[in-house]
């Protein structure tokens, strides 16, 4: 009679491995921009441009109140951080709902070059920040000409 190998255990322990290998590159895989720790997405989206005489930032902030949101500068690290704080009750037609959003973030932007604190400007329209940093005189491009 031949004897037949039982191999539940080998089974078992190969889904344990890779349901422990899928954690793993789960858990690391989150950690880099736009997605935060563990896979979470990152909010808000911002968009960084470098023009030749300002940096602007574009914030999503839908439903957002200008008031609810604030902005510093420290050095070179711009951060936008704010609480959103939204109640809809409704109450018709026999039923009662209520949805709620609450929410704080915070974003810090390091900034690639010195900016005029004094000329910083920020707007908010239909659910996007614009944040409009002039550079500083000194980091500004200067065209030097070639005599020949």
């Amino acid at each position: 009679m031949a004897m037949v190998p039982w191999r539940r255990n080998q089974n078992e322990l190969g889904t344990l491995r890779g349901g422990m290998d899928d954690l793993f590159e789960g858990f690391f895989r989150g950690l880099d921009r736009p997605w935060g720790f563990l896979g979470h997405r990152v909010w808000p989206a911002i968009d960084v441009a470098e023009r030749d005489d300002a940096i602007v930032i574009r914030a999503e902030v839908p439903g957002m109140k200008p008031e609810e949101i604030d902005i510093s500068v420290y050095g070179n690290t711009l951060t936008i951080s704010g609480e959103k704080k939204e109640a809809k009750e409704d109450q018709s037609d026999g039923f009662y709902h209520v949805e709620s959003t609450y929410g704080s973030f915070r974003r810090e932007v390091t900034l690639p070059t010195d900016v005029d604190e004094q000329k910083i400007e920020a707007a908010c329209k239909d659910g996007v920040l614009s944040v409009t940093l002039p550079k500083a005189e000194k980091a500004k491009t200067v065209k030097v000409p070639v005599k020949g």
